[in-house]
């Protein structure tokens, strides 16, 4: 699990590593800089196909074995250029940092200083006094049109307002030249809260080294194009800094494999959950196949598809490991089930609403509501009011929308919705009392009193019919095991996304099909 801070969370855990710990700043700002030269020698050694630089601080680190600056890993006898367009504020003080450290390394070094030096910040003079010493060059303007490396130092994470002027023209400038680019912090021009491009256009980068904690920008859209590769650099800035007040969005990045529920090396198929999964419509069986065998993937003992009568042959030709039933004996089977999941292909009629209002009325089950479900609520005010009655009884139900179901579902346009779909799934997901799995080309799972989960992995391959079907049966059969709702929706996007990632190297992003996903190898044998 990795933080994904917003601007007023980073800037809270600096004060307090500075004031309540007791780290000097000009120190962090030495160990950003640091972190900054280590991903440059890196990238160098890259250039150069020579091996990464082993040292101190291992295959990270700049220094050479016998600890000093540069003795070992520089990148050739040919000096190396760099240009540094650096701001007046602490970013920009970060990058002078960079400079200094950069110029005892063999580098020729420019810095482009973009920005009023009579309103620079305490930190940024101090460093603009101490870099006086060192054999680098002051610009007005870039004096070539290609670097070896261009830092973007321009802004930091403070940044609140549309760039303008001279700094939109050094943006653009900046963007013009050529070499490997890479942003301190964040991209000049990026809103570290929401991605949001603040301006005609940011800096784009080929790698940005985020200080301390991944920032929010950097991996939402359409921020996370312009960062190129994050590198998070611990800097010195513990968690404890946050105090009791954890930031309140974060991503899974372990393995897939590791968050997916312990299997019992004694049991059966009774033990890993059974789902009852309300699916298709008459003649459309597609929807329950995919989300039946996806819980089945998840690791589900059992699952039971009900769906009209005409699609049986199909469900038993497609997923003959599951079992089926028709919409009739729905709620007969409720005493079975250890989870409901409704919603996929289901069809709006009169029956389907029916088998939704029984999912709320007659039972307590652990409940998923997707596709066609989520559309029957935002038309009826009774299943509203049902859902809302169930979440505050404290019952687990996981509701997977994509905008366009979200907008319906609160009355919003879609516009309206991608442009806060966070805010937006903590809303529904205050009103009902439930888990909400908001879709996009990110997901955000959200619960109230809890931090928002974002989903990081997966592509564009995963925007393809039947992805959200596939989606809904992980999810389910991850709640059949008995995993926590929201644990549930968390790892499910993910391993959804995992799964997606691996499809697309199969068949390329263009190429996915919701079928690619969940059958795996059993698509190209």
């Amino acid at each position: 699990m990795k933080y994904l801070v917003n601007a007023a969370e980073m800037r809270r855990a600096d004060k307090f590593t500075t004031e309540g710990i007791g780290i000097p700043a000009m120190i962090l700002m030495e160990r950003a800089a640091l972190a900054a030269q280590a991903s440059i020698e890196k990238y160098c050694r890259r250039l150069e196909g020579g091996p990464e630089p082993q040292g101190r601080f291992g295959s990270e680190g700049w220094f050479g074995n016998d600890g000093r600056p540069g003795s070992k890993g520089r990148p050739g006898s040919e000096r190396r250029t760099v240009l540094v367009m650096a701001g007046t504020g602490n970013n920009g003080g970060d990058g002078l940092a960079l400079a200094r450290l950069l110029s005892g390394a063999d580098f020729r070094v420019e810095v482009w200083i973009v920005g009023d030096e009579a309103r620079a910040s305490e930190l940024w003079t101090r460093q603009r006094e101490i870099l006086e010493h060192y054999p680098v060059i002051f610009c007005t303007k870039p004096e070539r049109t290609e670097y070896t490396i261009l830092v973007d130092a321009l802004f930091g994470i403070g940044l609140s307002r549309d760039i303008t002027g001279v700094r939109q023209e050094a943006v653009e400038l900046f963007n013009g030249l050529q070499g490997w680019k890479i942003a301190l912090d964040i991209p000049s021009g990026v809103n570290s809260d929401t991605g949001r491009i603040m301006g005609r256009s940011c800096v784009t980068a080929e790698e940005t080294v985020a200080f301390a904690y991944c920032k929010r920008g950097e991996v939402l859209y359409p921020g996370c194009l312009a960062a190129g590769k994050v590198t998070v650099a611990d800097i010195g800035i513990p968690e404890a800094a946050f105090g009791e007040k954890m930031p309140d969005m974060y991503a899974l990045d372990e393995e897939p494999e590791a968050l997916l529920p312990k299997r019992c090396p004694w049991g059966n198929k009774g033990t890993f959950g059974k789902v009852l999964l309300a699916a298709g419509s008459p003649g459309m069986a597609g929807a329950a196949v995919l989300a039946a065998k996806a819980a089945y993937r998840a690791g589900a003992g059992m699952v039971r598809v009900i769906t009209p009568v005409e699609n049986r042959s199909v469900i038993q030709t497609a997923v003959p490991e599951a079992l089926v039933g028709t919409r009739e004996e729905f709620a007969s089977y409720f005493g079975w089930a250890d989870v409901i999941a409704i919603g996929p292909g289901l069809g709006k009629d009169r029956q389907a609403g029916s088998m939704l209002a029984q999912a709320l009325a007659e039972s307590s089950l652990p409940l998923l509501i997707d596709g066609d479900g989520l559309n029957l609520a935002a038309e009826s005010l009774k299943i509203r009011r049902m859902l809302a009655e169930q979440g505050s009884t404290g019952r687990s139900i996981v509701l997977t929308p994509h905008v366009g179901e979200l907008a319906r579902l609160l009355g919003r346009t879609v516009p309206e919705i991608q442009e806060r779909l966070a805010d937006y799934g903590r809303d529904l997901a205050m009103e009902l009392q439930t888990v909400v799995a908001a879709k996009d080309a990110r997901t955000f799972i959200c619960k109230t009193g809890e931090p928002v989960c974002v989903n990081l992995s997966g592509s564009s391959g995963l925007a393809t019919a039947g992805s959200g079907d596939v989606l809904a049966g992980i999810v389910s059969g991850l709640m059949a095991q008995g995993m926590d709702a929201c644990r549930a929706a968390c790892v499910g996007a993910y391993v959804h996304g995992c799964m997606g990632d691996k499809a697309a190297r199969q068949h390329g992003e263009h190429g996915c099909m919701a079928g690619d996903i969940v059958y795996g190898n059993e698509r190209i044998r």
